[in-house]
């Protein structure tokens, strides 16, 4: 059975909704995950998603941050925290569906380097993969995605020498993200697509981004190698990106084969 999955980060679901429902209409994933839908939980738009035909779990705050999973199947074994208790931003959630975990990841996007916030970001990446040494096997079907907020190689960030040691390409930051390949994560859409620069994110700030190919790969689809084995084709649509009051991210999409869920 074919299983199709997608990632965005929608810069505020709310605002974002008719993009979403639209695009979801047209490809029908049976799972999606979000990034910063800015929404506190009883205000997360859950009703769209039910009529969809999709169930909706998240964890949110007010303008900042938050996370969703959209799924056509009930999830299982929900996890809202990365940390014990409740979290200080809501940017980790995971469930299972079938035979596959699915997490969700938010990271900070780091502000400035040396500054408390990018400390910040690196810790929370090294946190994220804590939880998942402490509770998962690489033998494991994981599926990890989101918006990790680093560029790993040249060939993810435009003029790479000019943003080189900057936030989101530092070497700190891909050192970290490392780790995540070494225990045994893989980024499929590098699997399936080695070549080329493929960017997921375009700064509002610079006109006509996406048409200039001035953009970054900070989004990630990254899973275990058994599941990687599975996956059948990666792609990023940039219709999304391209529409009237778009986010500054769009959808990341990959395929599987033989999956039960």
């Amino acid at each position: 059975m074919t299983f199709k999955f997608a990632t965005f980060n929608a810069n505020s679901v709310r605002t974002r909704l008719p993009v979403i429902l639209e695009w979801m209409d047209n490809e029908r994933p049976d799972v999606l995950f979000l990034q910063e839908t800015k929404v506190q939980d009883r205000d997360f738009p859950s009703d769209p998603f039910s009529e969809a035909g999709y169930h909706a779990v998240f964890t949110g705050q007010k303008s900042y941050n938050g996370v969703a999973i959209i799924s056509k199947n009930p999830l299982n074994d929900i996890c809202l925290n990365l940390y014990d208790g409740i979290d200080e931003q809501s940017r980790f959630i995971s469930a299972v569906t079938g035979d596959i975990t699915l997490i969700n990841a938010y990271a900070p996007q780091g502000f400035e380097v040396g500054s408390e916030k990018f400390e910040y970001k690196l810790r929370w990446l090294r946190d994220l993969l804590r939880h998942i040494t402490a509770n998962y096997d690489p033998d494991d079907f994981i599926l990890l995605a989101g918006d990790f907020n680093v560029a790993l190689q040249p060939i993810d960030v435009y003029a790479p020498e000019r943003h080189k040691g900057q936030v989101g390409f530092h070497p700190d930051e891909q050192a970290v993200m490392q780790e995540f390949f070494k225990w045994g994560f893989i980024d499929i859409f590098r699997k399936h697509q080695p070549d080329g620069a493929c960017f997921t994110f375009w700064d509002y700030r610079i006109p006509n981004a996406v048409k200039r190919g001035m953009g970054w790969r900070i989004d990630y689809v990254l899973t275990t190698a058994p599941l990687a084995e599975k996956s059948s084709n990666t792609w990023i649509d940039i219709k999304p990106r391209m529409l009237e009051r778009p986010s500054d991210h769009t959808f990341v999409v990959a395929e599987f084969q033989d999956i039960v869920f």
